[in-house]
């Protein structure tokens, strides 16, 4: 390999010395040579890969290439170690910082600044970045307004680092719905979500949030859950039929996408009808509505580990419904995925503490039935694709952007690896590096 290596520098040099592309070198190049290269695409695995960068973008894949005359060459070896596309988590929330319990969640809106909130924040898309998570779609801030349109403004404006961020602002619920619930009438109190009552004001809100940055709409589409005789998780629907279609007519007149958080029976159904183009969560979905999703080429965001995270906490509270939840969704699962749902790697993290790496999931998605190839698609490709970003993320080829992640070992062989991600670049710059 070593030697596969240095030959192909020698190429890569003698191709300099050439000056068979008389273009002016934008900047320095950048040469990885990867011991394994992932296609989740394909599934194919390409062995001795050398990727060549230049700026922030990738100029080809090659064994032989040819730079530009004049161009600095930086060389990272990383023949030891297996690359693959920048990760995609499309259900994140890094102005949380874990609400296991209400009280959590009570402290962080009560307690804590918005502006305080934010500098978490920023500590949050750092980690997300240094996990090896170079896109993430942030599903709302809990309470912290527009925050989140700050801190894609910050990374884009390189002054704090993260990852690519598409954001979704405040999401709605109705009244009387999401926390803060509980408080004396009389006494004011902040809430998660946009408070929306009536198709109308369902329509202005989607306009308010698009005009002030959201790429994103996440509507709460159920509540309450409880799980019947016949074993179906139910609940209580959120927004009637009409608010949800007017949401999404209104967001998608405007060009833009809708999330919803639905759980169970009535939720997805409405939302599914409605034409959201996500559900998150979906611990149960009925089978007519698997069939809709896949014809209507819905993404199931199944947010895995979470369920798991808070089900042992909010069990011991008294809500025995969320271990039983467990297992229902892992039987949706198997049952969205068997019928050929679009499924996207998303973890709820901020829903659980930013210090437990979100790559936590893929096990899970694992055990739950997909193979390790389809679990890495999930956060790649697939997730490019839901957030219309195909043409510059998901995928190592030429013209995309350098959004480049490397392990040692074999995460097909070993899924828990992802959780162990050493080198990280985004955009051509290198954030993580084991290479000295």
């Amino acid at each position: 390999m070593k030697r596969f290596f240095g030959i192909a520098l020698l190429l890569i040099l003698a191709g300099l010395a050439a000056g068979q592309d008389q273009r002016p070198a934008p900047g320095k190049v950048k040469v990885l040579l990867c011991g394994a290269l992932i296609h989740p695409g394909t599934g194919q695995v390409q062995h001795n890969a050398m990727i060549v960068i230049e700026g922030e973008r990738i100029r080809e894949l090659a064994e032989n290439s040819t730079l530009p005359a004049g161009a600095q060459v930086q060389v990272i070896d990383l023949s030891d170690h297996t690359c693959l596309p920048g990760l995609i988590d499309t259900h994140t929330h890094t102005l949380l910082q874990g609400d296991i319990t209400a009280a959590d969640y009570d402290e962080q809106l009560l307690k804590q600044s918005v502006a305080y909130r934010t500098i978490l924040g920023t500590r949050s898309v750092r980690r997300a970045l240094e996990y090896g998570f170079t896109t993430i779609r942030d599903l709302e801030t809990e309470g912290a307004g527009y925050a989140d349109v700050d801190l894609k403004r910050a990374i884009n404006n390189g002054i704090i680092p993260g990852p690519r961020m598409r954001v979704a602002t405040r999401a709605m619920d109705v009244t009387g719905a999401y926390p803060l619930q509980g408080y004396a009438p009389d006494v004011p109190v902040p809430h998660g979500v946009q408070l929306v009552d009536g198709p109308d004001n369902a329509r202005k809100a989607v306009r308010e949030q698009i005009s002030y940055g959201a790429d994103w709409i996440k509507v709460y589409s159920d509540r309450s859950y409880f799980v019947r005789s016949d074993g179906v998780l139910d609940d209580i629907p959120t927004f009637t039929l009409d608010e949800l279609r007017a949401i999404v007519d209104e967001t998608h007149r405007q060009r833009h996408k809708v999330a919803s958080h639905a759980m169970a029976l009535n939720g997805v159904h409405n939302s599914v009808e409605a034409g959201v183009d996500s559900i998150e969560h979906g611990n149960y979905i009925a089978d007519a509505d698997i069939k809709t999703m896949v014809q209507k080429g819905i993404y199931y965001v199944p947010t895995i580990y979470v369920g798991e995270y808070v089900a042992e906490g909010r069990a011991a509270a008294g809500a025995k419904v969320w271990l039983e939840m467990l297992k229902i969704h892992q039987e949706t699962f198997h049952r969205a995925l068997n019928a050929g749902v679009k499924i996207a790697f998303g973890t709820d993290v901020g829903g659980f503490d930013w210090g437990i790496n979100p790559a936590v999931e893929f096990p899970y998605m694992v055990k739950y039935g997909m193979t390790p190839i389809q679990a890495v698609r999930s956060a790649t490709t697939t997730a490019a694709e839901m957030l219309g970003m195909q043409n510059d993320v998901g995928s190592i080829s030429a013209g995309k952007y350098a959004d480049i992640v490397a392990l040692k070992g074999d995460p097909l062989a070993d899924i828990t690896l992802l959780q162990k991600i050493d080198f990280v670049m985004k955009g051509g710059e290198i954030y993580k590096s084991a290479v000295h």
